[in-house]
């Protein structure tokens, strides 16, 4: 799979001066914590689970999704949200399709070992497991399930904790809770893929709840928590994990009314603000700069709960051809030595050893969303995408 593999190819030749690289299940686990993309959730008891995957990742893109046999079913649907995605999974594997990363999402660290088992030879398509409320006492219990798991079955499994506890929000109680984390993820770094942010679990312990026209980092207890969650678990010194972004709750359906407004004049004059004016109209404004903001705190993908967030949040993880020339030039063999130039748009100082770190970022996001042409901006990769 690839992002933007769903549009024509002809298409994307004339969007991307670097085309999105190929991925697999198969392929490193650096390549996939950058190519996780917008993770679409779905609760696990759908009847028509294997064909929405199918239709998910052939209309949207979408490349990796969470399976929930969690807070998004009622407790009593478990043992039948289980029985579900032993069916549907056994449905995937006839099909043949292609799909994207698959994960499930658990409540207890003995349903790991018990669905792989259970899953049989369809599991070859679980690409692992998301770990609810993770904290180092909990944690530890849902890693060695994990690992005993994929020594039994011989395929390689990751798990991505969810930072959404108490003991993290709570600020007596957070940087204990966080070293916890931090060691516990460590010692298991190799099956670790990303670190998922539960920020609506956040806001619940104080009784928030973030209006559409307000972003994760408008709300000061939750932009704490993310700015220290970072500032432990996301450093660029070799230590650190992908932590991806908070989800975002609104939507519309009415996406046959968003979509013809793109339509009638995706190349014309101003066509930035008229799509800006959709989007509003379509509470998709707020989540527009909430992704924008997830990138400049140093979060890289994004929780998704609705189909029509994808495409969003993959135009906008696209990188710039400005930001892949200052990379590439930060990065030239000559420039090891350090010192500062000028970019080569001329509006800006590339300073090389302190910008290293962000151009080696910017490049792994290159290789997964591809870099745009220099004439190719954000309304044309949405428009593209939402017409595909």
């Amino acid at each position: 799979m690839r992002h933007f593999g769903h549009i024509p190819a002809a298409v994307r030749d004339g969007l991307f001066h670097q085309q999105p690289a190929e991925f697999n299940a198969a392929s490193p686990a650096r390549t996939l914590a950058a190519a996780l993309g917008a993770t679409l959730y779905s609760p696990a008891t759908r009847p028509r689970l294997a064909e929405a995957v199918v239709k998910q990742a052939a209309a949207r893109g979408v490349a990796s999704m969470v399976l929930c046999l969690e807070d998004s079913i009622d407790d009593a649907e478990v043992a039948g949200g289980e029985a579900n995605l032993v069916r549907q999974f056994a449905d995937l594997a006839a099909r043949g399709d292609d799909v994207p990363l698959l994960f499930i999402r658990v409540r207890e660290p003995a349903q790991i070992p018990d669905l792989v088992r259970r899953l049989g030879a369809s599991g070859r398509l679980l690409s692992g497991f998301v770990l609810p409320k993770f904290t180092e006492e909990r944690g530890v219990a849902f890693l060695e399930a994990l690992t005993a798991a994929e020594s039994a079955s011989g395929r390689r499994l990751f798990a991505m904790p969810v930072l959404e506890s108490p003991e993290l929000l709570h600020l007596e109680t957070r940087a204990e809770a966080l070293v916890g984390i931090a060691r516990t993820v460590d010692k298991y770094r190799d099956r670790v893929l990303a670190l998922r942010l539960g920020v609506t679990d956040f806001c619940s312990a104080y009784g928030l709840r973030r209006a559409p026209d307000m972003t994760a980092y408008d709300v000061q207890i939750v932009a704490n928590v993310i700015a220290d969650v970072v500032n432990v678990l996301g450093r660029s010194d070799g230590t650190g994990f992908t932590i991806t972004g908070p989800v975002w709750e609104y939507f519309r359906v009415q996406e046959r009314m968003f979509k013809p407004q793109l339509r009638r004049s995706p190349f014309m004059e101003g066509r930035a603000e008229e799509l800006r004016t959709a989007l509003i109209e379509h509470d998709l404004d707020g989540l527009l700069r909430e992704i924008e903001l997830d990138r400049a705190n140093g979060l890289l993908g994004k929780t998704c709960i609705h189909p029509t967030h994808v495409v969003p949040v993959h135009a906008l993880s696209v990188v710039s051809h400005e930001e892949f020339s200052d990379a590439q030039d930060i990065l030239r063999p000559d420039r090891g030595g350090g010192g500062v130039l000028r970019s080569a748009y001329t509006n800006k100082m590339n300073e090389v050893k302190p910008h290293r770190a962000w151009a080696e970022r910017t490049l792994q996001r290159a290789e997964a969303f591809g870099v745009a042409r220099e004439d190719i901006g954000f309304v044309e990769l949405l428009t593209a995408g939402l017409n595909a």
